[in-house]
């Protein structure tokens, strides 16, 4: 076993120089504090709960659009399912894939609450 380096690491240790190195300059070069990490850390939860909050809005307005086809047609202010229920199949698409991911974060959330310490 090499003595010097254990000899190094304990003067290291100690606040001492070694080789014209302090453990303060070691560590200062090896973790590099910047604000950059302070600001990138949220920006994750930021795009999904953004694109979340995107979805749901589509959402509705896919129901409103279908709303709306029902009400022209029920007044007869227009002759054509076709655009009625073109906005009820998006509607009822976009319904089912906001309920499945709503689903799937639940189901995430009671997974993560049932995690024993």
């Amino acid at each position: 076993m090499d003595l010097t380096a254990l000899t190094g690491i304990n003067s290291l240790a100690t606040g001492n120089t070694v080789n014209g190195l302090t453990s303060s300059s070691l560590i200062a070069d090896s973790f590099p504090v910047t604000t950059e990490t302070k600001k990138t850390d949220g920006t994750m939860f930021d795009a999904i709960l953004n694109t979340a909050i995107e979805n749901i809005n589509t959402t509705n307005a896919y129901l409103s659009d279908y709303e709306n086809e029902e009400i022209k047609w029920a007044l007869g202010e227009t002759e054509n399912t076709h655009d009625l229920t073109i906005a009820l199949q998006k509607a009822s698409t976009a319904l089912q894939y906001t309920v499945a991911i709503r689903d799937k974060v639940l189901e995430a959330y009671n997974t993560i609450m049932n995690i024993q310490i």
